[in-house]
């Protein structure tokens, strides 16, 4: 996923942008798109900001059919958290009765780098909209995720450029029953990402999440050890797609996957954004591609000289 342009789909729907105020025109089925409810991180004066932008879609849309919900910039969110705009959220589950999916944090660099964005605990919405199925965040600065239970959520995508280890153990403890689908981008601890394998070892055994059926544990520092843990642990038996993309994956993460269990059954493979030599690369395709395992990989990363001889090796989205 790229974080250099708005979404144009979520929860399978493209994406319409709520028109600014006096616009005009008319507006689309209000249960045929995901409506992008957003402002300027930095306002102009006289500028609309988010709770006006909110209550004016409130007022025209039809709420009663609104199944997907994204949240764009809030005004200064490189120092304001979502948390107004969870309260926001929260307080219209009365009116927005139908909707299944919240994307918290639709922000391009040009908004406000990822790793700039103030989060807050996400999990209240969970408690007021039961019927919730997917979940998306965007940002890890003062991002909370306590252990929370939640029987409908079907998907969840938390893209930072550096995860919280409390937020990862939060996630890995969650009751969620029907979860097919998570992605989390760790990042690196420059900009907060502390969670090491351990954080993820309830994840990995497969006693949780018994839906669970795509993994994406990506955008890490220590992939080469998240790809170790992976390669031994139990979940990896029941999903058909596992994403280990856009981290610092070398040689070592490469064998130890080949050294582990079978990933034969898997549809897919995404190692994406790697440090992968050729002949790994070749030995990666040779064991998975015969047996139909669709195994993403692009061309390698090349690295940056650090000036005392060693070769600085980063992840796809940090700051």
């Amino acid at each position: 996923m790229t974080i250099g342009a708005h979404l144009e789909e979520f929860h399978g729907l493209p994406v319409f942008d709520l028109p600014e105020a006096g616009a005009g025109g008319e507006l689309p089925d209000a249960a045929a798109v995901a409506w992008r409810v957003s402002c300027a991180t930095y306002l102009d004066e006289g500028e609309e900001d988010w709770d006006a932008a909110f209550a004016r879609f409130l007022k025209t849309v039809d709420t009663r059919r609104v199944r997907a919900l994204v949240v764009g910039g809030w005004e200064e969110a490189y120092e304001t958290s979502s948390a107004p705009v969870v309260t926001a959220l929260m307080g219209a589950n009365d009116r927005l009765t139908a909707l299944e999916a919240v994307f918290l944090g639709d922000m391009t660099f040009e908004d406000c780098e990822i790793s700039w964005i103030h989060q807050s605990d996400v999990t209240p919405l969970l408690a007021a909209y039961p019927g919730l199925r997917a979940l998306g965040v965007r940002g890890g600065t003062e991002l909370a995720f306590p252990p929370v239970r939640h029987a409908s959520l079907e998907s969840l995508v938390v893209e930072t450029g550096g995860l919280p280890a409390e937020v990862v153990r939060g996630i890995a403890g969650s009751d969620l029953p029907a979860l097919a689908n998570l992605e989390l981008w760790l990042g690196t601890d420059e900009y907060g990402g502390d969670a090491s394998v351990d954080d993820l070892a309830p994840l990995l055994s497969g006693d949780s999440f018994p839906a669970l059926r795509s993994l994406g544990l990506c955008n890490s520092v220590i992939q080469d050890q998240v790809a170790a843990a992976v390669a031994a642990a139990p979940v990896v038996a029941r999903l058909d797609r596992l994403d280990l993309s856009m981290g610092v994956l070398t040689d070592e993460g490469g064998a130890a996957l080949l050294g582990g269990q079978p990933l034969t059954h898997l549809r897919e493979l995404d190692l994406e954004h790697h440090y992968l030599s050729e002949p790994m690369r070749e030995r990666l395709t040779a064991a998975l591609v015969p047996h139909g395992v669709r195994v993403v990989l692009d061309d390698p990363q090349d690295g940056e000289d650090d000036g005392d001889g060693d070769v600085w090796r980063y992840v796809s989205v940090a700051e």
